[in-house]
């Protein structure tokens, strides 16, 4: 990292508001979320609540990425419930000035590393068929494609776009 050190820490209910505005922000850099600058529906006390319940949990996380103190990227794995208790949603996001320096795998890392310790037994996750630099990142962390989801995304002007369903066994 040349613009300052990398620091990667769990997300606590003191993050909320600027985790949203870090949220938002990315909303808006690319098309590659789920959402958009104005999509993101959560308040200041809804994502602290959020916050709170995964500080010490076993079954879901959030890591921040800071970069002089700045967040640059977040990443979130959360247990399915009873019956798919043995999987986890994997979700990751950089602002866009930050990619290709390595926070992206740092995160990942750092969310299959909980996994492993919390006994997640599979680790899922969608991605937009287009995005070959994410994809790229999941291969190369082990995950493998299993299908394609056809018009999983619709943006904004009415396309729809596809996304993969990729899969990591632990």
């Amino acid at each position: 990292m040349q613009e300052g050190s990398l620091i990667i820490e769990r997300g606590t209910p003191a993050d909320a508001a600027e985790l949203i505005d870090y949220l938002r922000t990315i909303g808006g850099e690319t098309e590659n979320l789920s959402f958009g600058t104005d999509d993101f529906p959560f308040t200041v006390e809804s994502e602290a609540e959020y916050l709170e319940k995964q500080v010490d949990s076993p079954d879901r996380v959030l890591y921040i990425a800071r970069v002089d103190g700045r967040i640059v990227g977040d990443a979130s794995l959360s247990r399915g419930c009873r019956r798919m208790s043995h999987r986890g949603e994997f979700g990751i996001s950089v602002l866009r000035s930050m990619w290709g320096k390595g926070i992206g795998t740092a995160l990942a890392e750092k969310v299959l590393t909980f996994a492993r310790e919390n006994g997640f037994e599979q680790v899922f996750l969608d991605v937009r068929s287009d995005n070959t630099r994410a994809i790229h990142l999941y291969e190369k962390l082990g995950f493998s494609k299993l299908c394609t989801y056809p018009g999983y995304l619709k943006q904004p002007d009415g396309r729809t776009v596809d996304c993969d369903l990729m899969y990591l066994p632990l």
